[in-house]
C-alpha cells in the first residue's frame, strides 16, 4: 500500500496517509477540516528486507550444475612479451 501526501488548502498543513490504492482520497484536513489536495507522489518505494540475496534464494532446475564452469582464455602472445619486458625492466 502506498503512502500519499496531502496539503490543506486553508492552513497549509502537510500530512501523509498510508492507504490502499483503491481507497477514496482524503477530502478534509485533520486539523482545520478545510479542503485538501493530494500532491503528486514519488510512487511506491521498494523495500529490501534481510541482509541480501543468496544463491540459495533461487531454486535450481533438476540436473542443473551448482556453478557454471568458467573457461579461461589463453593470454595473447603480445601481452606475454610485454609482461616479460616489464618484469625485466623492474629487475634491472
Amino acid at each position: 500500500m502506498p503512502t500519499y501526501e496531502y496539503k490543506c488548502q486553508v492552513c497549509g498543513y502537510l500530512f501523509e496517509e498510508f492507504q490502499s490504492m483503491l481507497a477514496e482520497p482524503i477530502r478534509l484536513c485533520p486539523r482545520c477540516k478545510g479542503p485538501v489536495i493530494r500532491l503528486p507522489g514519488t510512487g511506491g518505494g521498494i523495500i529490501f528486507k534481510g541482509s541480501g540475496f543468496y544463491e540459495t534464494d533461487y531454486k535450481r532446475k533438476k540436473g542443473e550444475p551448482e556453478k557454471p564452469e568458467v573457461e579461461k582464455k589463453p593470454e595473447p602472445e603480445k601481452a606475454k612479451t610485454e609482461k616479460t619486458k616489464k618484469e625485466k625492466t623492474a629487475e634491472d
